[in-house]
């Protein structure tokens, strides 16, 4: 039997951190003359064959746990790197199923299912998943850092504090350097977020093994932090230094269109977003392209962006999506509609970006007290970020 040419080794970390990627190593044969040179496969290639690899293995042995284990993993890996809703499922249904086999001893299988529930928006389920994971490996950071993004995501920052604070010292830990960073961020300290985030990521490429997915995910970190709170240059340099590790990243192509709007170059931001979407459709980034082609004059395509919006929003039966939310909202679009997803999406999700959503749905349907109530809950926490900081003057200055 052909040995799988993923190093085991590696597993327990990429789990733990949550991109679900791996180290790797394999070719394919040069085509030319009797040439027995080899030229290297991308880490996706690689991790497509192991994917039909690992499912062979598991339709051979329907009592197997470990490749059921190694496929949750696989799934969740490409499901990042391309946007894919269906891989993600299959992650969530590979974790289940290999738990089903063999729970004792099987923490690899309990974090690929806390990702792959924590990435479909089911935190509820990802929680109580994070919190089996603990159980089962108190002394892990990993752990214990896992469940205290999700806690995050939730709004439980009363719990999700108390863990973070007893990892500070495990900052050099890259499984918890990227999840205490955004506790960082969320509680008011974007420079020390933006610190832990840089050193992370230095790690990362400093770190023998690392895949190209992996140090693409830290640059796409940097990136980012550095792209919302307005330091273009930075985030420029980050998220291309991404773009040539993983050049067909749909989170780094969709991040590089809003750099590219962000400093209002609009062909470039169509360029980027267009690609992006062809990898996934996101509903953000065809927000961004309406705008880019509206600045760029043409009417009918930004019209087609919003159409295909509007299809899309009439027949979502994923999680609410904050960002078209906002967007449709900024237009005064589906008002309504958004406001009553919002107000639901709180009864279970009570963090500072749903607060912010509900803030800005109210304020557009004209309910002003209410929206500076919603928005005080937004800024409870310290949060500096400049969205949120747009909408509190906004509504504090009562402008339509």
């Amino acid at each position: 039997m052909r040995r799988p040419r993923r190093l085991m080794a590696a597993l327990p970390f990429i789990a733990a951190l949550g991109l679900g990627g791996t180290v790797l190593d394999g070719s394919l044969p040069v085509v030319g003359s009797g040439s027995r040179e080899r030229a290297p496969l991308s880490d996706s290639a690689i991790r497509d064959q192991d994917i039909v690899f690992y499912e062979a293995r598991a339709a051979r042995d329907p009592n197997g746990a470990l490749d059921r284990m190694q496929l949750a993993s696989l799934y969740l890996g490409r499901a990042r790197e391309r946007g894919s809703e269906t891989d993600l499922a299959r992650s969530e249904a590979m974790a289940r199923a290999s738990l089903a086999r063999r729970r004792a001893r099987n923490g690899s299988a309990l974090a690929a299912l806390a990702g792959s529930l924590l990435a479909q928006h089911k935190f509820a389920e990802a929680r109580d998943a994070a919190r089996e994971l603990v159980a089962y490996d108190p002394e892990s950071p990993a752990a214990r850092a896992l469940l205290g993004e999700v806690l995050l995501e939730l709004g439980d920052y009363i719990e999700a504090r108390g863990i973070f604070l007893r990892l500070k010292g495990r900052s050099h830990d890259p499984a918890v350097a990227p999840r205490l960073a955004r506790w960082h961020e969320l509680e008011g300290r974007p420079e020390e977020a933006d610190r832990l985030f840089r050193e992370a990521r230095d790690r990362a490429l400093a770190l023998h093994g690392v895949s190209s997915e992996q140090r693409a995910w830290f640059q796409l970190r940097v990136g980012d932090l550095a792209l919302r709170y307005g330091r273009l240059g930075e985030a420029q340099g980050a998220l291309e230094a991404g773009l040539a590790e993983s050049p067909d990243d749909q989170r780094l192509l969709a991040a590089r269109a809003r750099l590219a709007a962000a400093r209002h170059e609009w062909k470039d931001a169509v360029g980027f977003g267009e690609r992006a979407l062809a990898v996934s459709l996101d509903p953000a980034t065809l927000g961004l392209l309406a705008d880019a082609y509206l600045a760029l004059g043409d009417t009918a395509a930004a019209l087609e962006q919003e159409r295909v919006m509007d299809v899309a929003l009439r027949g979502q039966a994923g999680p609410f999506h904050r960002a078209w939310s906002l967007h449709l909202l900024d237009r005064g679009r589906h008002v309504a509609e958004i406001l009553t997803r919002a107000e639901a999406e709180l009864r279970t999700r009570k963090d500072v970006y749903g607060w912010d959503v509900y803030a800005w749905a109210l304020y557009k349907a004209g309910r002003r007290a209410e929206a500076a109530t919603a928005m005080e809950h937004a800024l409870g926490l310290g949060t500096r970020d400049p969205l949120l900081a747009v909408h509190a003057r906004a509504i504090a200055a009562g402008a339509p």
